[in-house]
């Protein structure tokens, strides 16, 4: 379920609450596939699942960055600002990957408002996102986005 805010301006009043979880999303080698067309990453640990599966982690895992572009796919799932002209990323801080995300795992988001201040015409929140990894104790990505929320006249 998607949590509403009304005005940007009501972000910095639910500072630190938990702000819910995203759908499931199978990763499947597919998109991992994808991504190393597009990045140019075809290293044999995301794209080879013959040798893959001799590999250390025994199957073809996904890319650190393509987890961490999920998080563009999952957030609008889990938070939405309504009464905006637009929203911008601004950026994120504190990008960790403890565990591999191995393909055709479920993955989803989960996120926390930790932060929400006041900028020149609008509202700056940051949101602690993590990619969760169904059946694993540790997500495969962490990264704290920061977004501006800008009014609408």
């Amino acid at each position: 379920m998607t949590m509403i805010f009304e005005t940007p301006a009501a972000l910095l009043t639910r500072v630190g609450e938990p702000l819910g979880h995203s759908d499931w999303l199978t990763l499947e080698q597919s998109r991992i596939d994808q991504f190393a067309e597009a990045t140019g990453d075809h290293q044999w640990i995301h794209v080879d699942p013959v040798r893959a599966a001799s590999g250390p982690f025994g199957a073809c895992i996904a890319h650190g960055y393509l987890t961490l572009a999920l998080v563009n796919l999952f957030l609008p799932q889990i938070v939405e600002v309504r009464g905006i002209a637009m929203g911008v990323n601004y950026g994120g801080e504190r990008l960790r990957f403890p565990n591999v995300v191995r393909a055709g795992s479920r993955v989803r988001g989960s996120a926390q408002l930790i932060a929400a201040e006041e900028v020149k015409g609008g509202v700056q929140a940051t949101i602690r996102v993590s990619v969760e990894i169904e059946g694993e104790e540790r997500p495969g990505c962490v990264v704290d986005t920061i977004s501006r929320y800008y009014p609408a006249a």
